[in-house]
C-alpha cells in the first residue's frame, strides 16, 4: 500500500471512530507504528488530525487550521511547537497554549471543563498527559517563552534531576497549577507583559 493509500485510509478510520491509538491504526492497517507516525505528519499539517497522548483524534473541521496550530489562547503569542500545551474541551474543541505556563493558568479558569490535555516532555520531546506530568518552576535554564516559566517532564526522577543541576522547584499538575496563579496574581504580573 503506498503512503497516500495509507493516509486515506486513517482518514476514513478517524472520520469514523473520532479517535484511535497509533497501536490499533498500526494494527487496522498492517504497517509498524513508526510507519503510522511517518503517515500522519502530513495529515496533522493540513489539519484534518490531532496528535493526542498515544494516539490521533480528528481535528475539529469548524476551527481553521490557523487558530488551532499558531496562536496561545491566553496571551495571544505566537506558538512554538515545541512547547504547545493542548487543551481538549467538549465538543472536540481544543485549546492551544504556548507554553506549560499559558496552559497551566488557562487549565485552572476552564476547571472541570477540560477533558484532557497534552504538553511536551522538556527533556525527550514525546507528548506527555499534562495531568500525569511533573512541573519546574524557577530554574535557572531560559526557554524564551512566558514568565515565570514552567518546564513539564513526564518522569519525577528526571525533573529531580533536572532541579539538581538547573535550580528550581518540582510540582505536581495541582500544584503548578496553584503555584503559577499564585506567581502571577501574587506579583501582579500578566503573562502578555512579560515575554
Amino acid at each position: 500500500m503506498l503512503p497516500i493509500e495509507r493516509q486515506n485510509r486513517i482518514k476514513e478510520l478517524i472520520l469514523e471512530r473520532k479517535n484511535m491509538k497509533i497501536s490499533e491504526l498500526s494494527k487496522e492497517i498492517g504497517v509498524s507504528e513508526m510507519t503510522i507516525h511517518r503517515d500522519l505528519k502530513p495529515l496533522m499539517e493540513e489539519g484534518t488530525v490531532i496528535k493526542t497522548f498515544g494516539g490521533v483524534m480528528l481535528a475539529d473541521m469548524n476551527v481553521s487550521k490557523r487558530s488551532v496550530s499558531d496562536e496561545c489562547v491566553l496571551c495571544k503569542r505566537k506558538v512554538n511547537e515545541r512547547m504547545a500545551y493542548r487543551l481538549f474541551l467538549p465538543n472536540n474543541k481544543i485549546e492551544l497554549a504556548c507554553c506549560a505556563h499559558c496552559g497551566l493558568l488557562r487549565s485552572r479558569q476552564l476547571g472541570e471543563q477540560v477533558m484532557q490535555a497534552i504538553c511536551p516532555d522538556f527533556f525527550k520531546q514525546t507528548t506527555i498527559s499534562a495531568p500525569l506530568a511533573w512541573y519546574i518552576m524557577d530554574t535557572s535554564v531560559h526557554m524564551g517563552c512566558c514568565h515565570p516559566q514552567v518546564l513539564t517532564f513526564e518522569w519525577k526522577e528526571l525533573a529531580d534531576k533536572f532541579v539538581k543541576g538547573f535550580g528550581g522547584k518540582v510540582y505536581s499538575y495541582s500544584e503548578a497549577m496553584e503555584a503559577i496563579f499564585l506567581k502571577m496574581n501574587g506579583n501582579g504580573l500578566n503573562c502578555s507583559k512579560h515575554h
